[in-house]
C-alpha cells in the first residue's frame, strides 16, 4: 500500500511539474503575441521592385522606440495575419524592453519580387533608379522610419551569416537615420568564405548550393528549391566514389543551364554552381560580390560591433576581416568586436552549457554575452546617448585556452611581437632553424586524409574545428611537428602565417596546416561532452586551420603550376586566434595536402579548371616539406 502511494505521489508531483513547466513554456512562446502587432508590407524600392517587410511593433504606444532591422535570404516567415514568431529581435532582453522589430526578405527571395543574385554586388556610383542592396536597405529604412508610428528615428541592423552580410551593407553609404549595426558572422568575400577557402572549393559544402542557386522570379511562401539527396551516411566514401567535381553537375542540371538566358522556374536549374564551375579563380565575378573592399564607405555616423567565433567553420574570414578593414578606414568610426568559442551563430542561442563538438568552454557565455555586450550596444546607440563611451571594450575576445574573457584597446592587442617556429626533423616544432633537409609523403588520391573520423553525412560541417586530431596525426601522409612539454603559458593572439618550403614530383597540390593544442595524458576528463571513443586525456584540440589551392600560392587571379620537384615557396595566411597553450601542453603542426571531402580533392596534375577535371588527370603524388619552413605566430607578451 504505501509503495503504491509512493508511486502515485511520486507520480502526481511529475505531472505538477510538467504542467508547470508547459505553462513556462506557453507563457514564453505567446509573449510576442500578447506584447507586439504584427504588420505585413511591401515596399517599393526605387527601381519599382516590392520587398516583402515584416513590422512587429510593441502595443504599449506610450513611448517612442527604436527600429531594429533583419534582412534576410532566408525567409520572414511565418507569413500571413495572425501568424507571428515566437521570438523577434537580436535577443529576449531586446525583445521584452521593447523594439520595433523588423524583418525583410531581401530581392529575389520567398515574398519579395525580383531576381536574387547571391552575393550582390555593389554599384558605388549608381545612376538613377539603378538599386543593389545598399540602395534597397536605403529605401527600406527611409520607408520605416516615415511610415510606422512610434519610432524614435533610429535604426539598428543584426544578422547572423548572411543575415550578417547584409548588416554590413546596411553601414555603406548609410541611411542617416542608422545608428548602430552589428554583423555577425558576416560573409565578406565568397572566394574566402563559406564555399570557398583560399580557392579551394568546399566540397562538405555540396548540398547547401541549391539553397543558393535555383532559380525564381515570383513571389512564394513555400520552399522553391530542393536539396540534393546522397543517399548515404557516409560522405567520404560518397563523394570518392563519385571522382572528379564534373560528376555532380547532373545534381543540379548544369548542362541545361545558360545564366545569360532566363530559366525556366519549373527546373532545378542552378546558376550559383553554373558561377561556381565557370569562375575557377579570383576573377571580376568574384571581386564584384566582394564588400570587405568597400568599408572605406562607412560613415562615422553608424557604430558597428562585429561578432564571430573563433571556431565558425563557415565564416571566420568575414567578421575578422569586417572588423580590420572598418578599423583601417574608418578612422572616427566606433568600431568593436567580440570573439568568443563559439561556432556559427551559436552566441544567439540561450543553452548554459558551451560546447563546441566535443570540447567543454564553459557555462552561460552567450547567455553573458547577450545581456552584457549585445543588449547594452544596441540600447545605448538607439535609446541611451549614442557617443562613444558606450563602456563597451574595443576588443572582447576570449582565450579558448585559458577559457576566460579579457578586454583589449585594441586587436591584435599592442604588446605582440611576432615569432617564428621551424618544422625540424624528428617531428621537432622548434624556435631556430636546424637545417634545410626535406621530409616527405605520398599523397593518394585514392586514399585522402578525411577532415574527421566521424563516419555521417551532414549539411554543413561544424563539429571538426574543435575535433581531436590523433587520427591524422597517425596517419603517414600527415606531417606532425610538436614543441616540447611546455613550462610556462604561451598565448597565441592574432594571425598566423605558415611559411612553406615545398616541392611535389607533380604540378599541381594543396596544402593544409592545422595549429593544434596537445593537452597531457592527465587532463580531467569531461564526459559529458567527449564522444564515447574519446578521453580528454593526450587530446588533440585543433585550434586553427587553414588550405591554400597551390596554383594560387603567387596570385588567387592567375594560378600558375608547380615545377616538379622544384623546391618552392607557400605561404598560407591562417586566420586569427587567441589561445593560450598552458603550461602543460604542448604545441603541435600538422601539414597534409588533402582534407577529404572538407575541401574537393586536387588531381596533382595541373588542369586550367579543376571544376572540369578528368578521372585521368588525378594522379598519386609525392610531397615534400623542406626543414626551413616555419609558422609565424602572433605571440603576447
Amino acid at each position: 500500500m504505501k509503495a503504491k502511494l509512493f508511486l502515485f505521489l511520486v507520480g502526481f508531483f511529475t505531472l505538477l511539474s510538467c504542467n508547470q513547466e508547459t505553462e513556462k513554456v506557453e507563457k514564453k512562446d505567446t509573449y510576442v503575441v500578447d506584447n507586439y502587432t504584427k504588420k505585413e508590407v511591401d515596399i517599393i524600392m526605387r527601381d519599382g521592385v516590392k520587398l516583402h517587410t515584416t513590422i512587429y511593433t510593441p502595443k504599449d504606444t506610450s513611448k517612442e522606440y527604436p527600429i531594429l532591422m533583419q534582412r534576410t535570404p532566408y525567409s520572414s516567415r511565418p507569413y500571413g495575419e495572425g501568424k507571428m514568431k515566437t521570438k523577434i529581435g537580436p535577443n529576449v532582453h531586446l525583445m521584452k524592453e521593447g523594439n520595433i522589430v523588423v524583418y525583410q526578405d531581401v530581392r529575389g527571395r520567398w515574398m519579395s519580387e525580383g531576381v536574387y543574385d547571391n552575393m550582390r554586388a555593389y554599384i558605388p556610383n549608381k545612376a538613377e533608379n539603378q538599386s543593389d542592396e545598399v540602395s534597397d536597405t536605403y529605401d527600406t529604412i527611409d520607408w520605416l522610419i516615415n511610415n510606422v508610428e512610434n519610432n524614435n528615428g533610429k535604426v539598428g541592423t543584426w544578422g547572423i551569416s548572411y543575415p550578417g552580410h547584409y548588416a554590413t551593407i546596411s553601414t555603406i553609404d548609410a541611411h542617416p537615420a542608422l545608428k548602430a549595426a552589428s554583423p555577425q558572422a558576416c560573409i565578406g568575400d565568397f572566394f574566402f568564405d563559406d564555399f570557398h577557402h583560399n580557392g579551394a572549393f568546399l566540397l562538405s559544402y555540396f548540398r547547401a548550393i541549391s539553397l543558393f542557386g535555383t532559380y525564381k522570379d515570383t513571389p512564394t511562401d513555400s520552399a522553391w528549391y530542393s536539396y540534393p539527396k546522397m543517399n548515404s551516411q557516409d560522405q567520404y566514401q560518397f563523394f570518392l566514389d563519385k571522382g572528379p567535381l564534373k560528376n555532380l553537375n547532373e545534381y543540379f542540371q548544369y548542362d541545361k543551364l545558360d545564366v545569360n538566358t532566363t530559366a525556366s522556374k519549373d527546373k532545378i536549374d542552378d546558376f550559383f554552381w553554373k558561377e561556381i564551375v565557370e569562375h575557377p579563380n579570383y576573377d571580376s565575378v568574384w571581386q564584384s560580390k566582394g564588400i570587405i573592399q568597400h568599408l572605406d564607405k562607412v560613415p562615422s555616423t553608424v557604430a558597428t560591433m562585429i561578432v564571430g567565433g573563433w571556431f565558425d567553420a563557415e565564416d571566420l574570414y568575414g567578421p575578422l576581416e569586417t572588423y580590420k578593414g572598418i578599423e583601417k578606414n574608418g578612422e572616427g568610426n566606433y568600431n568593436t568586436m567580440v570573439f568568443g568559442p563559439w561556432d556559427h551563430g551559436k552566441w544567439s542561442r540561450n543553452t548554459v552549457r558551451n560546447t563546441v563538438g566535443n570540447y567543454y568552454f564553459g557555462d552561460s557565455i552567450s547567455l553573458k554575452f547577450q545581456s552584457e555586450i549585445e543588449t547594452k550596444f544596441f540600447n545605448h546607440f538607439l535609446k541611451g546617448e549614442g557617443d562613444k563611451n558606450s563602456g563597451l571594450p574595443e576588443a572582447y575576445v576570449f582565450d579558448s585556452g585559458r577559457k576566460e574573457w579579457k578586454s583589449y584597446d585594441s586587436w591584435p592587442p599592442k604588446n605582440v611581437v611576432k615569432q617564428d617556429w621551424f618544422l625540424s626533423e624528428d617531428q621537432e616544432l622548434t624556435n631556430g632553424k636546424k637545417g634545410t633537409k626535406g621530409i616527405s609523403f605520398i599523397s593518394d588520391v585514392k586514399r585522402p586524409v578525411p577532415y574527421s573520423e566521424d563516419i555521417k553525412t551532414v549539411f554543413t560541417p561544424r563539429k571538426y574545428m574543435t575535433d581531436d586530431q590523433r587520427f591524422a596525426a597517425r596517419r603517414p601522409d600527415v606531417l606532425v611537428f610538436e614543441t616540447d612539454v611546455l613550462t610556462e603559458d604561451y598565448t597565441l593572439a592574432g594571425d598566423i602565417l605558415a611559411k612553406l618550403k615545398v616541392a611535389t614530383t607533380g604540378t599541381a597540390a594543396d596544402w593544409i596546416v592545422k595549429v593544434i593544442d596537445v593537452h597531457p595524458s592527465d587532463v580531467e576528463e569531461d564526459n559529458e561532452t567527449l564522444q564515447d571513443h574519446l578521453k580528454m586525456s593526450n587530446y588533440h584540440l585543433m585550434v586553427r586551420s587553414e588550405v591554400l589551392r597551390g596554383r594560387f600560392r603567387n596570385s588567387f587571379e592567375n594560378p600558375e603550376p608547380f615545377k616538379p620537384n622544384k623546391k618552392t615557396a607557400v605561404n598560407i595566411k591562417l586566420q586569427d586566434v587567441f589561445h593560450t597553450f598552458k603550461k602543460g601542453h604542448k604545441v603541435q603542426i600538422q601539414v597534409q595536402s588533402t582534407w577529404f571531402p572538407l575541401i574537393d580533392l586536387n588531381p596533382q596534375t595541373y588542369v586550367d579548371n579543376i571544376y572540369k577535371a578528368d578521372e585521368a588527370d588525378f594522379k598519386t603524388q609525392t610531397h615534400t616539406v623542406f626543414t626551413d619552413s616555419s609558422i609565424e605566430f602572433s605571440v603576447l607578451k
